[in-house]
């Protein structure tokens, strides 16, 4: 979850993923220093005494974006916390320690990742379903902003409509009642219905005449595919990339197993290295990738960010070398900055496998085509839709449409 803290007059605000946008940017995890994993008894590394412990004192408000998304552990952590700081005995019922916490965000977006988890364990890692939430005051918004911002007066029943379409699909209530699982009829006007290759087409209305347009920043930063799954965006990647006239490298991954884990079992000598480098998941880079100068490439940690380099940030290849990467930073608050990145040693914080998987790499992915996922936050104005699999998780289709600002888009 990409959060910005920003400190004015002993107040938190902090706003999903504008970390890429504004000065100082920092995430929940880094400046709250939340653990990952997040489990039930987690608490903040927040020491008595330091200079944020004593920030936190004199602090009144903390505004906290896109809290569904967010388990609801990371709350409850930080409430733990506030109250080892404020020195307030267990039998208080005060949370935050009677600080103003005001939470924002749309139940209908994507909600907390659980690796395997039923819609029941979703649904009970949500905010909603923490202690905190019987001392929550709700209040609800009512306008589709987004999409009202951009619109004339010739326009505004077809926004108005749309607005309401999304509105439904995020509700539940379109097509037959369902247990949560259903059909969305999609709108003709929305499809593209003449092609032959159907990755050809959505780059083409995507990205149209990209052969040109490949160096230009300002026609690639507003665009993107969206998909449901890693495989497929890697699938349409590799497409685009295919038509990049430029320079093109290949870098793999020296991957490896946590020693300690090898030293619990025997078994784990029998893994050969051919398999560690087919192991793949949305938490780490892959162990091949394929790059071109002048190519656009997304970050998947943060390296620095007072620089702009933040998970998600994007960016444009300008040159190769063997252990680092020179790019440019396509917008934010570091837009036009040369930087340079490193290759890492970087494991999942969860690991879907019996062992920890160590993949020392560059910390990118090629971003023509994101996750649904990956695309909460972004700020797009061109959006192509690929879905030759059905959504698999509450809020994706919702998410998806509603990256854009009029169904033109």
């Amino acid at each position: 979850m990409q959060v910005v803290i920003e400190k004015k007059g002993g107040i938190f605000f902090l706003y999903r993923y504008t970390s890429l946008l504004l000065p100082s940017g920092r995430t929940t995890h880094s400046k709250f220093r939340i653990p990952m994993p997040t489990l039930d008894d987690s608490v903040c590394n927040i020491t008595q005494g330091s200079d944020l412990a004593e920030f936190l004192k004199v602090t009144s408000l903390i505004i906290w974006n896109e809290a569904p998304m967010a388990h609801k552990f990371c709350f409850e952590a930080l409430d733990k916390t506030l109250n080892d700081i404020m020195k307030i005995s267990d039998n208080n019922d005060t949370v935050f320690r009677g600080k103003i916490v005001v939470f924002c965000g749309d139940f209908r977006t994507i909600l907390p990742m659980i690796p395997r988890g039923t819609h029941s364990d979703i649904v009970h890692t949500t905010i909603n379903a923490s202690y905190l939430w019987s001392h929550c005051h709700v209040l609800k918004l009512t306008k589709n902003l987004r999409l009202q911002s951009n619109s004339d007066t010739t326009h505004a029943t077809e926004v108005t409509n749309f607005a309401k379409w999304i509105l439904q699909i995020g509700d539940g209530t379109l097509g037959q009642a369902n247990d949560g699982y259903g059909t969305i009829e999609i709108p003709k006007e929305l499809f593209i219905l003449n092609y032959t290759d159907p990755i050809d087409a959505i780059v083409q209305s995507t990205y149209p005449n990209i052969r040109q347009h490949y160096k230009d920043s300002k026609f690639l930063q507003p665009r993107a595919i969206l998909a449901s799954t890693k495989e497929i965006v890697d699938h349409i990647n590799d497409y685009v990339l295919s038509l990049i006239p430029s320079e093109e490298r290949e870098y793999l991954s020296s991957d490896s197993i946590e020693k300690s884990d090898t030293i619990e079992s025997e078994g784990f000598s029998t893994i050969t290295t051919e398999f560690i480098n087919s192991l793949s998941t949305s938490r780490l880079p892959n162990h091949k990738i394929k790059l071109k100068v002048d190519s656009r490439i997304m970050l998947l940690r943060n390296l620095d960010q007072n620089e702009g380099l933040c998970n998600s940030t994007r960016l444009i290849i300008t040159r190769f070398a063997d252990h680092i990467i020179e790019a440019k930073i396509m917008s934010g608050k570091g837009q036009g900055n040369t930087v340079y990145i490193p290759r890492l040693a970087t494991s999942p914080s969860q690991s879907p496998w019996p062992f920890k998987l160590i993949r020392r790499k560059f910390p990118i992915i090629v971003s023509y085509a994101m996750t649904i996922n990956k695309s909460q936050g972004q700020l797009l104005a061109s959006v192509g839709l690929y879905l030759p699999t059905p959504v698999f998780s509450h809020g994706q289709l919702y998410v998806a449409l509603f990256r854009c600002k009029t169904k033109m888009d």
